[in-house]
């Protein structure tokens, strides 16, 4: 038996270039499908609170799972959706979101909204450990 022969700069630039192609032309399938499947939603809940809480819940969910969002209607920001017990007693779809470093919600329909979705964008590590990190460096 042989030892395997080396692998050249070029052959590993092309491999890799030619798996993330791969990789993406996948992940848009999936987005797509996703997205195929939740349009049936759009217009329409529940008459109950928890009920809608639960779909919300398990939309983001599944949405987490393949590093998606929806995208807010009104500002365009990746957002979860949820439910608020704004209204009446059967609750309001809202985009939450971060903008400018503020928690924000907007929408507020009682049905589900369109719904397009978006890459999730990558967590912001959290100011104090910065800060930390900031000033053991400089000690």
């Amino acid at each position: 038996m042989s030892a395997p022969q080396p692998i050249s700069p070029d052959e590993a630039e092309t491999a890799l270039r030619d798996l993330n192609q791969e990789l993406n032309r996948l992940q848009r399938t999936i987005r797509l499908a996703i997205q195929e499947q939740l349009s049936k939603m759009v217009g329409r809940s529940f008459d109950d609170l928890q009920k809608n809480r639960e779909l919300a819940d398990s939309i983001h969910q599944l949405l987490d799972s393949h590093g998606l969002r929806v995208c807010c209607l009104e500002c365009g920001h990746p957002a979860i959706l949820r439910v608020s017990p704004r209204g009446d007693s059967s609750g309001v779809f809202v985009f939450d979101h971060t903008i400018e470093g503020k928690r924000t919600f907007h929408g507020g329909r009682k049905t589900v909204p369109i719904i397009r979705l978006v890459a999730k964008p990558p967590r912001k590590s959290p100011r104090k450990s910065n800060q930390i990190q900031a000033k053991q460096t400089t000690a």
